[in-house]
C-alpha cells in the first residue's frame, strides 16, 4: 500500500459516488413517530458510542427520505446520522457568510435544516456534519488562486477532470474552518472531515505542484489543518474527527495521498477508517477473498488501529470504523455481512461504527442491526 498500488487506490472509490435516486422534494419538516434515549455527549470521545448511517446530500434534502432514515433510527440501535454538509457539489447548508454565499455552489441546500435539527434531537439522533475537504471543485472554481498547480503553474486536473483546492493553503483551511463553525452553529453535535487527503499522483497525470508548501510533508500539511480544526471546535464543545483510507490502519508509514495513522489520531478526537473488505486486495491479512470475509477483515484492520492508539496512550472509543453497506463484487451484501463486520468491530474493542451506503439506501441491512443500543465490548 505504501506504493499505491491500483488495488490500495481502490478504497476511496465509494466516496466519488453520492448521488441518489429522485430529485430534492419541496421543503417540510421531517418527523417520525417513536423517542429514543438521549444523543451521547458530545464532549467525551472516549465513553460516546456513536453508530449511525450515512445521509447524502440528496437525501438530506428530501424530507420524505429523512422520515424513512428516521423510522429506521427509532426502530433500530442507530443513534446518530453522517450528514453532507459540504461535498463535491458545494455547501449543503444555508449560510449569510459572504465566504460561504461565495463558495456554495448551485446542488440547493437542505430546507427547513433548524427544525429538521430539532427533529433529530428530538428522536435522539446526533447530527454528525461530513465536510468534503480537499477534493473541492467548487471552491477551486471559484479560488483558482488556491489550488493544485502543474508544473506550467496552470490548474492540474485528477482523472476525472476535476481541480482540487491545495492543501498546504491556509485560506482553504479558514473556509473549511468557517463551514464547521456555521454547522454548529446550526445545531450539528460533531464535525467530520472527509477527503483529509492529497490527491493520489499518478504517473499518467502531471506532477502536482504546492504553492505554501514551506517545506512542510503532505502528513504534516494534514495534521496541522485538523489541529488548528481541532482547537477552534473544542472551544464549542464538539468532538473533531476526521476519515481516513482502510488500510491506513495497518500501514507503516504514511501513504502518498499524506494519511498515517499516529500523527493524524493524536490530533483528532476520533478516526474513522474506510475498512470495507471489498476494497482490500486479495491476501490481505492472509485472507484469499478479503470481501468474502467481513468478519476476518474488519477484526483485523480494526484491531491493528487499537493496538496502535494504545501505543500513543489514545484509550477508549477513538476509533470508529465505516462498515460495508454495498455491493462491489461477489458476494452480493445484505443484512448478514453487516452484522459480520460490526462483530469484528466489536471483537476489535470498540462500540461505534458507521454504515455507509452511496445513496444512503438501507433497508436491506437493517436486520443486521440491534434493535436497542447495547454495549457489546467486553471490559
Amino acid at each position: 500500500m505504501s506504493a499505491r498500488s491500483s488495488d490500495s487506490l481502490a478504497v476511496d472509490s465509494t466516496r466519488t459516488v453520492t448521488a441518489a435516486s429522485g430529485a430534492p422534494t419541496t421543503p417540510e419538516s421531517a418527523g417520525a413517530s417513536g423517542a429514543k434515549a438521549p444523543v451521547p455527549e458530545t464532549s467525551s470521545a472516549d465513553t460516546a458510542i456513536v453508530r449511525g448511517l450515512y445521509v447524502n446530500r440528496f437525501a438530506a434534502q428530501s424530507p420524505k427520505r429523512m422520515r424513512a432514515l428516521i423510522a429506521m433510527a427509532d426502530s433500530t440501535e442507530v443513534n446518530a446520522f453522517v450528514i453532507d454538509v459540504k461535498d463535491e457539489f458545494g455547501l449543503n447548508i444555508p449560510s449569510d457568510d459572504p465566504l460561504l454565499v461565495k463558495n456554495a455552489g448551485k446542488a440547493g441546500v437542505i430546507p427547513n435544516i433548524r427544525i429538521l435539527m430539532d427533529t433529530l434531537k428530538a428522536h435522539g439522533i446526533l447530527p454528525i456534519a461530513r465536510i468534503v475537504v480537499f477534493k473541492d471543485s467548487v471552491a477551486a472554481r471559484f479560488n483558482p488562486d488556491h489550488v493544485i498547480r502543474k508544473s506550467d503553474g496552470s490548474a492540474w486536473r485528477d482523472k476525472q477532470g476535476l481541480t482540487w483546492v491545495n492543501p498546504y493553503d491556509e485560506e482553504i483551511w479558514e473556509y473549511n474552518f468557517r463551514v464547521a463553525e456555521e454547522a454548529v452553529k446550526l445545531g450539528f453535535g460533531e464535525i467530520q472531515f472527509d477527503y483529509i487527503r492529497f490527491p493520489e499522483p499518478y504517473k499518467s497525470l502531471p506532477k502536482q505542484i504546492f504553492p505554501n508548501e514551506k517545506g512542510r510533508t503532505k502528513t504534516e500539511a494534514l495534521a496541522q489543518f485538523l489541529k488548528a480544526a481541532d482547537t477552534r471546535l473544542n472551544v464549542l464543545g464538539v468532538r473533531t474527527t476526521a476519515d481516513v483510507f482502510g488500510l491506513v490502519t495497518t500501514v507503516g508509514g504514511a501513504l502518498e495521498i499524506g494519511q498515517a495513522w499516529e500523527p493524524l489520531a493524536q490530533v483528532t478526537d476520533v478516526l474513522l477508517p474506510m475498512t470495507y473488505p471489498s476494497h482490500y486486495p486479495r491476501g490481505s491479512f492472509g485472507i484469499a477473498r478479503p470481501n468474502a470475509e467481513p468478519y476476518k477483515i474488519q477484526l483485523a484492520a480494526i484491531s491493528k488501529a487499537r493496538e496502535r492508539n494504545e501505543k500513543l496512550g489514545l484509550k477508549g472509543e477513538r476509533v470508529r470504523p465505516w462498515i460495508q453497506a454495498f455491493s462491489l463484487g461477489q458476494p452480493k451484501y445484505g443484512a448478514n455481512e453487516v452484522k459480520e463486520q460490526l462483530r469484528g468491530v466489536y471483537d476489535a474493542g470498540f462500540e461505534g461504527w458507521v454504515l455507509w451506503h452511496p445513496g444512503s439506501k438501507y433497508e436491506d441491512f437493517l436486520p443486521g442491526l440491534e434493535r436497542t443500543l447495547e454495549r457489546k465490548v467486553k471490559r
